[in-house]
């Protein structure tokens, strides 16, 4: 179970697995203006520091203009890669994160900020979950990753290893950057998503950009109220999958006796 007392979504309709109807006509029209918003912030600076697949990929959604339906959009994605979109109040516990994960159904928070939240926010909202999330999940290879990484976090409930196989999703899926023929660019939805750090882990000399190593992402802390200290750099998702593959049961081990 996870405390809902201090989250901001309404939990209170939720299902077992923290399931929630979307209820898209419950939006206001200043909630899709303020999404229109934010997509157009984020549109104006995604070409020059989003990797090339997730600007591939937002071209399959025409979502620009308001808050997507999440029905519409899980059925492209199904056709495509086989996933679809599952509406939650909020942050969920990691049980449900995982299981869902495994089965292949992203969850994408209902929620949008307050225009007074318009450059920073504390909890992932509609259009941090779905501007940058989803479009990667019409990529086959991501979307295969993202799948094994469900099935391996709830292996890693078992082990209690939680908090290491948590970096990675924060260092990859969140936070990750990629080299391409234009340079290091990013993939990780906390920085398509962001007015400000986009740019900074793109082009800003203080941050370490570091190549992706495995082990070193699970034994490194991250911040959640600042930009990022250090970034780590794929070469391609095919990279991502494969260096992700292995049984990570021996590499928990190690980094315990290690601590």
């Amino acid at each position: 179970m996870i405390n809902t007392a201090g989250l901001r979504g309404d939990y209170s309709k939720a299902g077992p697995d923290y399931a929630v109807e979307q209820e898209w006509g419950e939006y206001t029209p200043e909630e899709h203006a303020l999404y229109r918003r934010l997509f157009e912030r984020q549109s104006n600076l995604v070409p020059r520091y989003a990797c090339p697949e997730w600007i591939e990929a937002i071209g399959r959604l025409d979502a620009a203009r308001k808050i997507p339906r999440f029905d519409e959009i899980s059925s492209k994605l199904k056709a495509r890669t086989g996933w679809e979109i599952v509406a939650v109040p909020g942050l969920i516990p990691d049980d449900a994160f995982f299981t869902h994960l495994a089965n292949r159904r992203f969850p994408v928070t209902v929620w949008l900020r307050r225009p007074d939240e318009f450059d920073y926010i504390v909890e992932p909202d509609v259009f941090h979950d779905f501007f940058g999330h989803v479009p990667l999940l019409f990529d086959r290879t991501y979307a295969d990753h993202l799948y094994e990484y469900g099935k391996g976090g709830l292996k890693a409930m078992r082990l209690d290893a939680v908090k290491m196989l948590a970096r990675l999703y924060w260092y990859t899926i969140e936070f990750g950057l990629m080299n391409t023929p234009a340079g290091v660019r990013a993939y990780g939805a906390g920085l398509l998503s962001s007015g400000g750090e986009l740019a900074y882990c793109v082009e800003d000399p203080r941050p370490r950009r570091l190549p992706f190593e495995l082990e070193r992402i699970m034994r490194t802390d991250y911040q959640i109220d600042r930009y990022q200290d250090t970034y780590f750099v794929i070469d391609s998702f095919d990279q991502l999958m494969r260096e992700t593959a292995p049984d990570f049961t021996p590499i928990y081990a190690r980094i315990r006796s290690c601590a």
